[in-house]
């Protein structure tokens, strides 16, 4: 075997997800919202001018797809780390490297690091100068909201670009391009139906290295005909991604979807039980349902039963983390105690009126006493001195927070139900509540 031939068998070896990986920004997969022609992050890229920033992004979305794409459009050297398996020597050596690289050559670094929530504050400490002085151009890469999991000193220094999970138009094509593409499939000759590229599309649930990995496990375990042509149907494709395709049509399935919101709102456990596992049995994802179930807890019990979330919110963790069967029993549990818990609509009522009144009103003129006097000027800093600390009173004292042209709002009306009767109750003895509680009207569904 000479060399020619280890690296076709290597490159065979290599998933789908990675042959197809773009060269270019104009390959480039979804996302246009940050790299469409003309934005910002494409302006950087084309220039070189590419500042330190974060990806932030459900898996599969395209996060390191693009770093890989920068890497080989601009002229600088590109070092991949991965926050799990590096420590702070390997970012010392990268960041020697690349302060040597760009004083001897002139060359910029940019630095991925893949999963970079997971750094430690050390590791991060390590990093941090590198990036202030410039040395490298940071490119963190991340499934988890940053500004709650990274060392915020590193966040300050990036700009943070968020990912959208690619749609199923944007995973279909990208599919059918795979399969006449020569870095891809075009060899197999494979055909594969359109129904059975949908349903892996829609179950990928918009991570397109499951889409890809889905199909090629398909083409390549589905027995070819005797001309040597391969023929991938539905039922094969449902088998590649473990996953059935619907039972119903799109419209039966919308219609179940509002049919067991609308029995969670009219309290009937066992309409919303039942429709429920109809969806789940006809192959609707269960997280589709826990995620309306968690809505619902709050817009349709609210306030009147504030423990619906917490019940919800923990079937849908329990869910993630047993999955099926098991994690269907707190899914049922949660089910029947928001459809038993007391109704009431006043916290999404609260929310749309506040919405209304920033939208429309955008009063900043923020009472002086509640104002941050960190770095305010002396007048600032003498007007905190009027701040009523609420622990020196009690808890409660009597203070405008609004501003002046809100001053006399009232978002949040309780309804007198359930838990709200001692919320009432209380605003009413501290003389909060202002003006008779106006009906309820909400055409949520």
């Amino acid at each position: 075997m000479d060399l020619f031939d280890l690296n076709n068998n290597e490159y065979d070896a290599k998933p789908l997800a990675d042959k197809m990986r773009p060269n270019n920004l104009d390959e480039f997969i979804g996302q246009q919202h940050i790299v469409a022609p003309g934005s910002l992050l494409r302006r950087a890229i084309s220039l070189d001018r590419l500042g330190s920033c974060i990806f932030w992004g459900p898996p599969g979305c395209g996060k390191t797809t693009l770093a890989n794409v920068i890497a080989s459009t601009t002229h600088g050297n590109f070092v991949k780390l991965n926050a799990v398996q590096s420590g702070v020597a390997d970012v010392k050596k990268a960041v020697e490297d690349a302060r040597n690289s760009l004083k001897l050559y002139g060359k910029k670094t940019y630095l991925l690091l893949d999963e970079c929530h997971r750094f430690n504050k050390t590791q991060s400490d390590s990093l941090l100068p590198a990036i202030e002085q410039g040395t490298i151009i940071f490119i963190g890469s991340t499934t988890e909201n940053p500004f709650a999991s990274m060392t915020p000193a590193i966040v300050s220094r990036c700009r943070v670009f968020e990912f959208r999970r690619l749609s199923d138009a944007d995973i279909s094509g990208a599919l059918k391009k795979a399969l006449t593409s020569r870095k891809g499939l075009a060899s197999y000759k494979a055909q594969v139906d359109e129904d059975a590229i949908a349903h892996i599309a829609s179950m990928s649930a918009g991570d397109l290295r499951t889409a890809y990995n889905a199909l090629e496990l398909a083409v390549l375990t589905t027995p070819p005909a005797q001309d040597g042509s391969i023929h991938v149907t539905l039922a094969d494709a449902e088998q590649s991604i473990q996953r059935k395709a619907l039972s119903y049509n799109e419209d039966t399935y919308y219609d179940m979807l509002s049919a067991f919101c609308k029995s969670l709102r009219g309290s009937d456990p066992d309409a919303a039980l039942y429709y429920a596992f109809r969806l789940i049995e006809g192959g609707c994802d269960p997280l589709i349902i826990l995620r309306r179930l968690v809505a619902h807890s709050s817009e349709d019990v609210g306030m009147a039963d504030p423990n619906a979330l917490v019940v919800a919110t923990s079937a849908m963790y329990a869910f993630e983390k047993m999955g099926a069967p098991e994690g269907l029993i707190p899914m049922s549990n949660a089910i029947i105690y928001v459809c038993e818990a007391q109704k009431s609509n006043s916290v999404i009522l609260a929310m749309d009126a506040a919405k209304r009144a920033a939208r429309e009103v955008r009063d900043d003129n923020i009472p002086p006493y509640l104002k941050d006097n960190t770095f305010g000027d002396k007048e600032t800093k003498a007007q905190s001195a009027n701040y009523k600390y609420p622990h020196n009173y009690g808890g409660w004292v009597e203070q405008q927070y609004l501003p002046d042209s809100l001053k006399d709002e009232v978002f949040y009306r309780p309804q007198g139900k359930g838990y709200e009767k001692v919320v009432e109750q209380v605003r009413r003895e501290k003389g909060i509540v202002k003006g008779d509680t106006p009906p309820a009207k909400n055409d949520t569904e």
